[in-house]
């Protein structure tokens, strides 16, 4: 095909013509790795033309028809006379003799076939089973990879209905979004006997050996969430009873068969949480079924793909005997957000990626559905000490951006699937939520849903729901939040009468120029305030709307602003009340929520870093929450000052002094309450147990450290893991390698490719990177290029980027090897994460130069979001450590 150059201005598909409907045929030789099929497309022609424009990537194409009568068989078909391809695009052009009227409907037929390889896009092969040989192949097509399956109109806006039939070998396994309408050997008596289908089984040389699946018709539907699978899949099953219209409807986990045993969790909690979904927001799951499919090779977490979720099977299967509470908790908080897109982003879906947010935001029903089922696990404070403080930490740079973004082209998509697409969006909605009441903010989202249902959405169509639940003008609260980039800090100034409060821009940098302080957003204050009796009141009407305002109050009372920490926003506050507020926060009947100190905490190393307060005065706010017993506030803490250690990295007295002041805060803890779990312990306990011993063991104490590597060698010497359960394998592997040699790093490598449990493989991954031992850790990226699969090499280049002695080399082998890495990545969501991982813990002006140095001249377009935003962090860190080193040093050594 001829080469074509795409203008920018171009990048949606032009619409003279748009599909209806889609018949696909896929069949699947799993033996020689290849799929071949035809797809049957009928149209709508919306004005005349002699081209058909529509996207594909990577396919063989054979014959491509046009009918206008819909009968590819028909007299009136025509081949295309001309075929181009816009390799930027990602288009296939074809020029027709004879033109469509407007007005008129058509078919286009176009055979095609492809590889599967193991590129984790368009339709891939996946291994896994027992033997780690077990070969399957399935789709995973978000955002913009359904045109390396079949040839298609691959954007979200284009909707329509699809028939999926496919052809198999009879011991395997067929599964799509819809369920199988038949299934059974190939029957020529009911088939067309010129129809593609007819030809292929007739030309198969063992045709009794194959099988044909088609599948019921779907709603109409964007291409990225069509789904199927092929292979040898077992399957746990379930169902719910829908409480709107009392419709039972079967629910299947599809896996391995060495996968079976740990895939109950999984689809229990969606058993438990479809008919909450269902009454929340007031509209019932559409479809027949729902089926999920664990995967040992997935790019993403989870996929939200209709009827049939995709998910990487470390996210999506559990032990219920490891009692690992944090992996419990991740899994059910997977299966919660990939449910919730069954109504946000399926029954509705953006218009386009720019809009991506309103299917990700993460606060369109999953963490609310955690905390009505596991209210014990306070999933509301988990997403703050998570969710909220990545996003705050993206947010703060030159190189954020608004969390309704342009995106031009497929490089630019798979770059805005981060923490303001999800995060930020989640946290600003869980603002509005806060401020106009949840109940009524789902009222206003159900009325959304519904005056959508089967369509495409943008910005201004949720907000319309939400101000008509709300009488609220939700556009003029809510749009800067959402299309500008950043977030404000509230400087409170406390004046006779009252307290005069200001926005301004925060960076992580310092205070921001001119012309990046132009946003005035509208800020919902939550103004907490203590009575004379000591009760708390949480005034949520206060908002501030312009520049600065003063806010008569009565200073000589604790009151805090951002009650909740529901607002999206820094508060600075002096020296003074800061130490006030930390007081009143650990004192009894504090008025303070969890909530309330975990925004405390990260307000305070926040402003420290950005130059608006001493880090003396975050240390001292910490010190005085030393007596704090809620794992999410010591989680917060324990990440801040592993953000400060990380850091200063390369500053040896500094480590010691910041591990000292760790080991305080977290030891005692350790002696508390000892390494193992019973079964009377609450999720906090749990939760709080396991983060002190690694804090600790982090920070050097010796017998934290000596009690893991006692731990560790008894499973060296016998092969018996039982003295390091769940909770300690993060931690123990890690110090097992660090403290160790050759043969430890290679227990733990063996653990990687054959684990108990996922949750176990996945510490081991991450521990491989410990050690100091150079050749050891060049060993560790060597395996990452031959070795590792592709969903899991990140896990093991984190554990390089977060080794200190390692971290270097890290961003000197992406150097060395970067166009094997670029190649390898290329078109998948790792490219981003793989530059982040590699740059971003730098910490030096001469870090920053080599590595904007090194990609001078090349061709960033796939990853510049990314390296941008690692390029701010160097230049931050490089800052701040210039900023604040003696003045943390003189603090440190006073304290100690």
């Amino acid at each position: 095909m001829a080469q074509l150059a795409a203008e920018a201005k171009d990048y949606r598909l032009p619409t003279d013509v748009i599909p209806t409907h889609y018949d696909v045929k896929i069949l699947t030789d799993l033996e020689n790795l290849r799929f071949e099929g035809v797809v049957n497309i009928q149209l709508q022609v919306k004005k005349e033309t002699t081209k058909i424009v529509l996207n594909s990537l990577e396919l063989s194409l054979g014959e491509v028809v046009l009918s206008s009568s819909g009968d590819a068989s028909s007299g009136d078909a025509q081949d295309a006379v001309a075929r181009e391809f816009d390799a930027v695009q990602q288009r296939a052009i074809f020029t027709f003799a004879k033109a469509l009227p407007a007005g008129s409907t058509a078919q286009l037929t176009i055979s095609f076939d492809a590889p599967i390889t193991d590129h984790m896009m368009g339709y891939y092969k996946s291994t896994g089973g027992a033997d780690g040989k077990t070969i399957y192949a399935l789709t995973q097509f978000q955002p913009t990879s359904a045109r390396r399956a079949f040839p298609c109109w691959d954007e979200p806006a284009l909707k329509a209905t699809f028939a999926i039939t496919m052809v198999s070998r009879k011991d395997s396994v067929n599964i799509s979004n819809m369920p199988a309408a038949s299934e059974g050997p190939y029957d020529p008596e009911h088939s067309e006997s010129d129809s593609w289908l007819a030809k292929k089984m007739t030309s198969l040389p063992d045709a009794s050996e194959w099988k044909v699946t088609k599948f019921q018709t779907t709603p109409p539907m964007s291409t990225y969430l069509i789904a199927y699978a092929n292979g040898p899949f077992e399957y746990v099953e379930s169902s719910y009873t829908s409480p709107l219209s009392g419709k039972v409807r079967p629910l299947r986990f599809y896996v391995t068969a060495d996968c079976i045993p740990q895939a109950r969790f999984a689809i229990d909690t969606i058993a438990r949480i479809m008919p909450v979904y269902e009454q929340m927001y007031d509209v019932e799951y559409p479809l027949p079924k729902l089926d999920l499919l664990g995967s040992s090779d997935f790019d993403l977490g989870g996929m939200e793909n209709w009827g049939l979720i995709v998910g990487r099977n470390v996210w999506l299967l559990y032990d219920e005997s490891s009692n690992n509470i944090q992996h419990k908790k991740d899994v059910a908080s997977m299966v919660g957000h990939e449910v919730a897109h069954m109504w946000f982003g399926d029954i509705t879906t953006m218009e386009w990626w720019d809009n991506l947010y309103l299917n990700e935001g993460e606060l369109m029903g999953d963490k609310v559905i955690l905390g009505t089922i596991w209210p014990e696990w306070n999933s509301d404070s988990e997403f703050l000490s998570t969710s909220f403080m990545r996003a705050r930490s993206l947010d703060c740079k030159l190189s954020s951006h608004p969390v309704e973004v342009e995106c031009p082209d497929a490089n630019k998509i798979l770059q805005i699937f981060d923490a303001l697409s999800y995060a930020k969006a989640g946290s600003v909605l869980r603002m509005l939520s806060s401020y106009v009441g949840e109940e009524r903010f789902m009222q206003g989202v159900s009325l959304y849903l519904k005056k959508h249902t089967y369509k495409n959405t943008v910005t201004k169509d949720l907000w319309e729901g939400i101000q008509a639940a709300t009488g609220v003008d939700i556009p003029k609260m809510m749009d800067n939040w959402i299309k500008e980039m950043g977030y404000p800090v509230i400087t409170v100034t406390e004046k006779e009468g009252g307290i005069r409060v200001r926005q301004d821009r925060f960076l992580e940098t310092g205070p921001a120029e001119p012309k990046d302080n132009e946003t005035i957003w509208v800020a919902p204050l939550s103004l907490l305030t203590v009575f004379e009796d000591g009760t708390p009141v949480l005034d949520k009407d206060i908002l501030l709307d312009e520049r600065e305002k003063f806010i008569p109050l009565d200073t000589s009372r604790p009151f805090k602003l951002n009650g909740g920490t529901t607002g999206f926003f820094a508060v600075r506050y002096s020296a003074a009340r800061l130490a006030k507020l930390g007081e009143q926060a650990t004192a009894p009947n504090s008025p303070f929520t969890v909530s309330d100190r975990i925004g405390l905490v990260l307000d305070a190393f926040a402003l420290a870093k950005a130059g608006y307060a001493p880090l003396s005065s975050a240390l001292g706010l910490v010190s005085s929450l030393k007596g704090e017993t809620e794992y999410f506030v010591l989680d917060t803490i324990a990440t801040n000052l592993s953000a400060i250690i990380s850091t200063w990295y390369e500053h040896p007295h500094v480590v010691e002094l910041l591990n000292a002041f760790r080991s305080d805060l977290f030891s005692p803890l350790v002696k508390r309450l000892g390494y193992e779990h019973s079964e009377a312990d609450s999720p906090n306990v749990l939760q709080l147990r396991a983060s002190a011993i690694e804090q600790a063991a982090l920070a050097g104490d010796s017998s934290v450290i000596e009690q893991l590597k006692s731990r560790f060698d008894h499973f060296l010497q016998t092969g018996d893991v039982s003295k390091i359960p769940s909770h300690l394998s993060n931690i123990a592997f890690r110090i097992g390698v660090q403290e160790g040699g050759k043969p430890e790093w290679e227990l733990v490598k063996s653990v990687a490719a054959q684990p108990k449990h996922p949750g176990q493989g996945l510490s081991a991954m991450l521990a491989l990177g410990a050690s100091r031992d150079r050749a050891l850790a060049e060993a560790t990226f060597a395996f990452i290029l031959d070795g590792a699969r592709n969903q899991d090499v990140l896990y093991y280049a984190r554990g390089l980027q977060r080794n200190s002695e390692t971290r270097r080399l890290l961003a000197e082998k992406t150097k060395a090897h970067f166009p094997a890495l670029e190649k390898r990545f290329a078109g998948t969501f790792n490219m981003t994460r793989w530059i982040q991982t590699s740059f971003e813990t730098l910490s030096t002006e001469e870090d920053y130069k080599a590595t904007a140095e090194f990609f001078e001249g090349r061709d960033t377009s796939g990853y510049d979001m990314a390296l941008k935003q690692a390029l701010d962090n160097i230049q931050a860190r490089a800052t701040w450590i210039k900023r604040s080193t003696d003045e943390l040093v003189r603090w440190l050594e006073q304290r100690s």
